[in-house]
């Protein structure tokens, strides 16, 4: 008579195993996502709450009362919509200015032959390690004696100069576009430009896309530019006029998290809009 061991290990299937990995990868990723969204949430529900709901003891995470009083209030006191027209024409530029820019210069190093391409790459490369902060008082000096100051100059010239990340970026995209397709165009008697503007740039759209959607949340939150080249409460961006809110209203933290909201929301949803073409350039860089 045979007796089964009923002490050796039970062994699970291996699509039972990998659903379970599945399982406690996706409860990782949720928590790590919660943790993320927390900041956020507090924000938005600090936004509709009443003054007697901020400070309430213990705190509640969503509004007993929700409100919308803030907002007004928040409109009342700050001048929104002229620190939002500001911000977007600063946004806007910088997105202009890097689109026209960058892939032109990511088109010069990654499919024109020439021999100053490789040292190029590389000096665009070199200017990336530099922190900003060594380059804000000589920036500074030179704008000032430009008479740019107080202007949106320095916020938007050097996107028209080109981004080394973003040069860097569709470069690496451009690399996975066929010579053929080039070649072809060469041959049919197109010029380098026609066949830049023509062959190149559709194919490259998804990395084009990014690197706009990109400069578009830098410039929207950027703050230290801003705070060093503006001095006129008419040129502040959201960004400094939040700053300077919050300056002189430190305990009205419903209205300055209901301005905070609308400083937020715009940046998120061009984001979230433009999920699809993070989605395509890492596809077409897999397929290089």
């Amino acid at each position: 008579m045979v007796h089964a061991d009923i002490s050796a290990p039970v062994r699970r299937p291996r699509r039972t195993r990998r659903t379970l990995r599945r399982v406690r990868q996706q409860i990782a990723v949720t928590l790590l996502a919660l943790l993320f969204l927390f900041p956020l949430l507090v924000m938005l529900s600090t936004a509709f709450k009443t003054p007697g709901d901020v400070f309430s003891s213990p705190p509640t995470l969503l509004p007993a009362e929700w409100t919308t009083a803030n907002f007004a209030e928040a409109f009342a006191q700050i001048p929104v919509w002229r620190y939002l027209a500001n911000t977007l024409f600063v946004s806007g530029m910088s997105i202009l200015g890097t689109v026209i820019s960058c892939p032109l210069v990511a088109y010069a190093l990654a499919k024109v032959k020439w021999r100053g391409a490789r040292p190029l790459l590389i000096l665009v490369l070199a200017t990336m390690m530099l922190p900003p902060q060594v380059t804000l008082i000589p920036l500074f000096l030179v704008w000032n004696g430009l008479e740019a100051t107080n202007t949106y100059l320095p916020l938007i010239v050097p996107a028209f100069l080109g981004t080394p990340f973003f040069i860097f970026m569709i470069r690496q995209f451009l690399l996975a576009v066929p010579d053929e397709l080039i070649e072809a165009a060469r041959l049919d008697g197109a010029s380098e430009f026609r066949t830049y503007a023509t062959i190149v740039l559709p194919l490259a759209r998804p990395a084009i896309v990014t690197a706009a959607i990109f400069q578009f949340v830098w410039a929207w939150t950027d703050f230290l530019n801003p705070l060093i080249y503006l001095n006129d409460q008419s040129t502040y961006t959201l960004s400094i006029g939040l700053y300077a809110f919050f300056g002189e209203n430190d305990v009205a933290w419903g209205p300055l998290m209901a301005a905070c909201v609308m400083f937020t929301l715009p940046a998120v949803a061009i984001f979230l809009l433009g999920q699809k073409f993070f989605i395509g350039g890492a596809s077409a860089g897999a397929l290089k």
